[in-house]
């Protein structure tokens, strides 16, 4: 059986740190970076006697997600206990929700290949995040900053079919929690992680097979690099393993991904809840939710992604694609808004950001918003294209100076360099192109003969001699008009 004869089952779970001042158990700072075992307090660290207090700002950011995506609030939930013993565990149990969290249900709808798809959430519970090991060459150790640090975990439905929708699901939920402030998404600090659940199964087959989790994927890459690797172990196994039953080849597990190895490598077989020997959070009362108090949440929620996204589409005729990516970055989408002030090209603005701006901060991991270069001198750039200031050609070396120098206004960058102004002398480009003519006739005779790169290659020629600065509009002009004469 082939791969193409097996679905994929993919269900996401994805851990947000909440960017409240402070924890969500007690008045320690949640703060990144600080000195190890510095913001901590005895809540934090489960001394003996020291009673959790809760923190209602990450009640409120949890509702606010839960209305950004349209689930039902809980007007009851409760917290509970989730027994593990691990060195990053203090208390040796975390404080979660189990069976009463505080959102159900919802809808987060992401762009796929150009089109709208929708998918399901089953719920988000609070939780507080562990502290984190730390390895070194002779010994291991343990900060607890991070412990009680405000999470909610989103758990979607099974109902993703491949790495893309993953990854499209995963960007959209980024993008609400930038939007309304609920968490910074810094996935390189650990403030946003994801678990995946991956089955496969024949088509058309109807019950849901095993399922292999993957924890702490913290990149868009890895979350689809990993779940491909994972769909093809999968498939392997079954077809290798045919004698055996289904249950036998793939027994559930959790695995991590080996970026180095490109593959999955499993850490350990996998818990039942039992295992976990959940029960209520004595020391927390239930949080009791009045239908005033979630409408004016839901009232006060910004503007979304989604709605942003369908304002491009229809007001700026930026296509679907372009318009999820730039507004799946919060920064980024107010970058675009901001040089959209000077000029009115969105579309070629969208595709600067994304493509040509995206690939030269590609390398050095960067980004165009945290840049130092203005929006301002974007749009000033996309204008000078329009009005035939520069070419596209010239254009793309104005913006590696741009980067070079992120102050620097184009115009300046132009009117400083001499290759950069167009040529747009007839007579000097008419003198080029007969060269071009001269020195290529086979290419000629291959135009004529209906082989259209042909013309593609002395338009290169021609560039060529003019060192790109000509206009390739009246290249194309000049080369059409000479050679049907």
């Amino acid at each position: 059986m082939s791969q193409y004869h097996w679905e994929a089952i993919i269900g996401l779970e994805i851990h947000a740190e909440l960017n409240t001042k402070s924890k969500l158990f007690s008045v320690a700072p949640n703060r990144f970076g600080d000195e190890p075992n510095t913001n901590i307090t005895e809540v934090c660290t489960g001394q003996p006697g020291a009673l959790p207090v809760l923190n209602k700002e990450a009640v409120r950011k949890a509702v606010q997600f839960g209305c950004a995506i349209n689930s039902r609030i809980a007007h009851f939930s409760k917290f509970d206990r989730k027994s593990y013993f691990y060195p990053d565990s203090p208390r040796n149990f975390q404080i979660t929700q189990y069976d009463e969290p505080i959102v159900i249900g919802g809808t987060v709808i992401a762009e796929v290949g150009g089109e709208e798809k929708s998918f399901a959430v089953h719920h988000v519970h609070l939780e507080d995040d562990a502290g984190m090991l730390k390895h070194f060459p002779s010994f291991a150790g343990v900060d607890y900053n991070r412990a009680g640090v405000p999470l909610i975990e989103i758990v979607s439905e099974p109902c993703m079919h491949s790495p893309k929708e993953a990854v499209a699901y995963a960007m959209a939920v980024k993008a609400i929690l930038q939007y309304i402030d609920a968490s910074d998404c810094n996935m390189e600090e650990g403030s946003l992680r994801f678990d995946v659940n991956i089955s496969v199964r024949p088509k058309g087959e109807a019950k849901l097979r095993n399922k292999i989790e993957i924890k702490n994927l913290n990149s868009f890459n890895y979350l689809e690099m990993a779940i491909e690797a994972e769909i093809k172990r999968q498939i392997w196994e079954y077809t290798n393993h045919s004698g055996k039953s289904a249950e036998e080849v793939i027994t559930p597990a959790t695995y991590r991904w080996d970026p180095d190895k490109k593959e999955t490598v499993l850490m350990r077989k996998k818990e039942g809840a039992e295992d976990y020997r959940y029960f209520p959070e004595p020391d927390l009362p239930p949080i009791l939710l009045t239908a005033d108090y979630i409408e004016k949440v839901r009232a006060h929620l910004p503007e979304l992604p989604l709605q942003r996204e369908r304002r491009y589409v229809k007001e700026l005729q930026v296509p679907a694609h372009s318009a999820f990516v730039v507004t799946y970055d919060k920064p980024l989408a107010d970058y675009f808004e901001e040089a959209l002030k000077e000029t009115k090209n969105a579309k070629s603005l969208c595709n600067w950001l994304i493509v040509e701006f995206a690939g030269r901060y590609k390398e050095s991991g960067k980004n165009l918003a945290t840049s130092g270069i203005p929006a301002k001198h974007v749009g000033k750039l996309i204008n000078m294209i329009d009005q035939g200031i520069i070419n596209g050609k010239i254009a793309k070396s104005v913006a590696d100076d741009m980067v070079a120098n992120p102050g620097m206004d184009p115009e300046e960058i132009v009117s400083r360099n001499p290759d950069y102004k167009p040529l747009n002398d007839q007579g000097e480009i008419e003198a080029f192109v007969d060269k071009v003519l001269t020195d290529n006739h086979q290419s000629v005779l291959d135009f004529k003969a209906g082989k259209d790169k042909a013309f593609g290659f002395l338009v290169g020629q021609v560039m060529k001699l003019s060192r790109g600065k000509a206009s390739p509009q009246l290249v194309n002009e000049l080369l059409l008009k000479k050679i049907e004469n």
